[in-house]
């Protein structure tokens, strides 16, 4: 296709109307968790105290582990999967699954464990998805798990802290 001045012109109106779109569509996306108020709060001093400094990349700058570098990926045992900021039980064992991405992932947390904000970063549109009591970003959910949900709570394995039951 041969594009002329009509083309260019009309291409270059599209992206600024986008462009002038672009902020109004990521206010819609909801607060941060970050800016939000939660139980369980820390001074930004204390957290980096509390926090290994990848826990803190993680947890408190939303940054993204490497996949299979968690030894939580690989865990198999009965247990709960708990905030590893601040311990908020988070997921049980028994909605823990294999899905191949190098990150534990869950069909389902437990009940009033986790929050969810939109996350527009990259370039994507994703849920991301935070502790309930803290703020901790914990990873992101997808909608391409297992039955009964069909969702898949991709999390970092830094940011949980597992706890063995028999």
């Amino acid at each position: 296709m041969k594009l002329n001045r009509r083309h260019f012109l009309g291409l270059g109106g599209a992206a600024a109307i986008a462009a002038g779109l672009a902020p109004a569509l990521a206010a819609r996306g909801g607060q941060p968790a970050a800016a939000a108020s939660f139980p369980y709060t820390l001074s930004d001093a204390q957290w980096r105290e509390r926090l290994t400094r990848e826990q803190y990349e993680v947890l408190r700058r939303e940054a993204t582990e490497r996949p299979y570098s968690s030894p939580l990926d690989k865990e198999h045992r009965n247990g709960i999967y708990a905030c590893a900021g601040c311990a908020h039980r988070l997921f049980s064992s028994s909605t823990k699954f294999d899905s191949g991405t190098g990150w534990p992932s869950f069909w389902q947390p437990l009940a009033d464990a986790v929050g969810e904000t939109s996350d527009r970063s990259f370039g994507m549109a994703r849920i991301a998805v935070h502790c309930a009591n803290c703020g901790g970003h914990l990873g992101h959910v997808f909608d391409d798990g297992p039955r009964p949900t069909g969702l898949r709570y991709c999390m970092n394995g830094v940011a949980l802290a597992f706890t063995p039951q028999a």
